[in-house]
């Protein structure tokens, strides 16, 4: 934003969001509209500033325009709505017209922030609520509904545009954005890489581990992977290629990294927030399942950080070479102030939004414990780039909720869970991977959050129904049922494991209720949820389309689509570790299972790194490839009795040991 009366709108605008979401209690539904005509209109008069747009062309005009149009579909909204429900809800002209153009804008303005694949997926989604759903056949086939229902829903209530995603945009998602984009202008940025280089710049592969560590911290504020890997990739791909990395490894280990950062609480990008409001689970129930498993994603990559320093040979980075971190941390301590504010004011029960403001403060408060404190003038410049970087996110998170609305209406979810149901025969991996490949193909024209919400609504009672059926399978055969239950079963032969094949997901909703404990019903809910949440980070680092990497080849000066295969080797943790969310107690266990999962999976996912890489201490062969896999395999499957885990570390062990020992005789002996 270069002109400052536009400045001053998106600084004002903030304001408001500000104010509604801590002071001032007002309506969802009109804090939702106002929340998109803004943006809108923001958008629009953006786009004014390009330098393709020449002042007073008719281009510049039609922006204008459309700004009006924004702030003017809103403003009808608002003014006549109750107009609307004193005539019970029937469609006058001027209803038509508003709710076609707002529509019509969601569909303009996504497309110019994301690209065709959105707006596509809205118009096919309206076209068959409307009348292509009657000429398909079979499980997707929909009588369609008319015209005026559908504006209606879409644009009027609380389940099409202004829906759940468009009020978690315009509150969790908005002041975290804020948040971050403080903490960012604050010097934490520069903070975070500085301490990463002191608390791994001495091991192996120092720098490659440098860029591992910042890119977490830093993708955990930002929630972006792509800014993620702008922001500390022209800092770390540079270090590591001068340290003796190839640039295609180095970009493709910092998009790897920077894709990771949603995963890493307590931020986690907002993704946290768009996760706890769907699920209606708490956010601090989610932050503290997500810690083991996202430390196990960034253990990978730091895996295959360290195997390439070995297979290259390269040295240690001495240690007068790096800061200390009793150094950095006495310049930068100030930084950790506002984490500590944000999650104890989470801890003691106030809302994300409120904590999400006195965090704003504190960074305010803790920048002036430093020689660079925040003014006025960077307070307006944070709150001006935070509304900035919002703009995108919060236009397509409006626009999902027509797609949201089509699908919760018209029964596609259902369908398309009926329809990999029948496709993977009962199996929750076969499940898995189909999810997978949808996520894959969602991820290359929608952003990860828009990823995870229209899998999640398609795909999530499947996984949870999937991953809680042994669970309930094992209750049912315990004996000493409800009546109700037993009257159930009775209805598909009484035998539980031929009445789970064939009753409907709904019934079997309601026996789960009736037979599993609440704890455990969540733990599995949540898996389900975060093996979608996972999965839908996919789409930053695996080609055709991965937008990190192309960020980081453009970087490193690498061809972008190798890079892109690099990088969705070193980000396999994104499809393993969802794998322990559905097969062991990671998610859903007590704290001494999760942990127990923890400490073998550690061993067992570098088994799997060096598989994949073809390289441990040294480089190996199919046989040691096939011990390794073993090695894995009894690490990593958690029915498995502990000895088994313990034969498994000790194959890893003794592979490392018979190589370093090798590698020590080949460098004492005379040349």
């Amino acid at each position: 934003m270069k002109s400052n009366y536009l400045r001053w709108a998106a600084f004002f605008f903030a304001l408001f969001h500000i104010y509604c979401n801590v002071f001032a209690s007002i309506s969802e539904l009109w804090l939702s509209t106002i929340h998109f005509g803004g943006f809108c209109a923001l958008c629009a008069l953006i786009s004014n500033e390009s330098p393709t747009v020449q002042r007073k062309s008719a281009t510049y005009w039609i922006n204008i325009l459309l700004a009006i149009t924004a702030v003017s579909t809103s403003t009808y909204l608002i003014l006549f709505e109750n107009a609307l429900y004193a005539r019970e809800t029937e469609y006058i002209l001027s209803d038509y017209i508003f709710s076609l153009v707002a529509i019509g804008l969601a569909i303009e303005f996504t497309r110019r922030t994301t690209g065709w694949f959105m707006p596509a997926l809205i118009l096919l989604s309206l076209s068959y609520i409307l009348f292509l759903g009657r000429y398909i056949g079979g499980v997707f086939s929909f009588p369609g509904l008319s015209l005026e229902t559908v504006l209606y829903r879409s644009f009027f209530t609380s389940e099409g545009m202004f829906g759940l995603t468009a009020q978690i945009s315009s509150t969790f998602v908005f002041m975290f954005i804020i948040f971050g984009s403080f903490l960012l202008r604050s010097g934490a940025g520069d903070f975070i890489v500085r301490l990463a280089q002191c608390l791994a710049g001495r091991y192996t592969g120092g720098a490659g581990l440098v860029a591992v560590v910042g890119s977490g911290l830093m993708g955990s504020v930002s929630g972006s992977a792509v800014a993620n890997t702008v922001s500390t990739g022209v800092i770390t791909i540079p270090m590591m290629k001068k340290s003796g990395f190839p640039g295609k490894f180095s970009a493709g280990v910092v998009a790897a990294a920077s894709t990771g950062g949603a995963l890493m609480p307590p931020v986690m990008g907002a993704g946290a927030f768009v996760l706890a409001s769907y699920t209606q689970i708490p956010y601090l129930t989610i932050i503290a399942a997500s810690t083991l498993p996202a430390i196990l994603y960034f253990l990978t990559v730091c895996y295959f950080v360290r195997i390439e320093a070995k297979r290259l040979g390269l040295k240690l980075t001495p240690a007068e070479d790096t800061e200390k971190v009793s150094t950095v941390l006495k310049e930068g301590w100030h930084f950790i102030i506002p984490m500590i504010v944000l999650v104890s004011f989470l801890v003691i029960g106030r809302t994300p939004t409120t904590s999400a403001a006195f965090a704003i403060i504190s960074v305010i408060g803790a920048s002036w414990l430093s020689s660079t404190p925040m003014r006025l003038p960077d307070i307006f410049d944070a709150t001006v780039e935070g509304v900035k970087t919002m703009v995108s996110t919060a236009l397509l998170l409006v626009a999902v909720g027509i797609i949201i609305n089509v699908v919760t209406t018209t029964g596609v979810g259902n369908a398309f869970s009926l329809m990999i149901v029948e496709w993977a025969q009962g199996s929750l991996l076969i499940t898995l991977i189909l999810v997978a490949l949808a996520s894959l193909v969602l991820g290359m024209g929608l952003p990860v959050t828009a990823s995870y919400i229209v899998l999640a609504t398609l795909s999530a009672p499947l996984i949870f129904d999937l991953i809680s059926q042994s669970q309930l399978l094992i209750a049912l055969q315990a004996g000493d049922l409800p009546s109700n239950v037993v009257a159930t079963l009775s209805l598909f032969g009484g035998d539980p494991l031929l009445a789970l094949q064939e009753m409907p997901l709904e019934m079997k909703q309601l026996i789960r209720q009736e037979m599993l404990e609440p704890e455990m019903l969540t733990g599995m809910l949540l898996s389900a949820h975060l093996i979608i949440f996972w999965l839908s980070q996919d789409s930053n680092v695996t080609p055709p389309v991965c937008l990190a990497s192309f960020a980081a080849a453009g970087i490193a000066g690498t061809p972008p689509m190798a890079t892109g295969l690099t990088s969705w080797k070193v980000a396999k943790g994104l499809y393993l570790v969802p794998v322990l969310f559905a097969y062991s107690p990671l998610i859903s266990g007590t704290w001494p299972e999760r942990i127990e999962v923890f400490i073998w999976s550690c061993m067992g996912l570098y088994a799997l790194a060096g598989i994949l890489q073809w390289h441990l201490e040294a480089k190996i062969n199919a046989g040691i490839a096939a011990l390794l896999l073993v090695s894995a395999t009894l690490l990593m499957w958690a029915p498995f009795p502990i000895l088994y885990h313990f034969v498994g570390a000790a194959i890893l062990f003794g592979i490392v040991f018979m190589q370093s020992r090798a590698i020590k005789a080949t460098a004492a002996s005379p040349s």
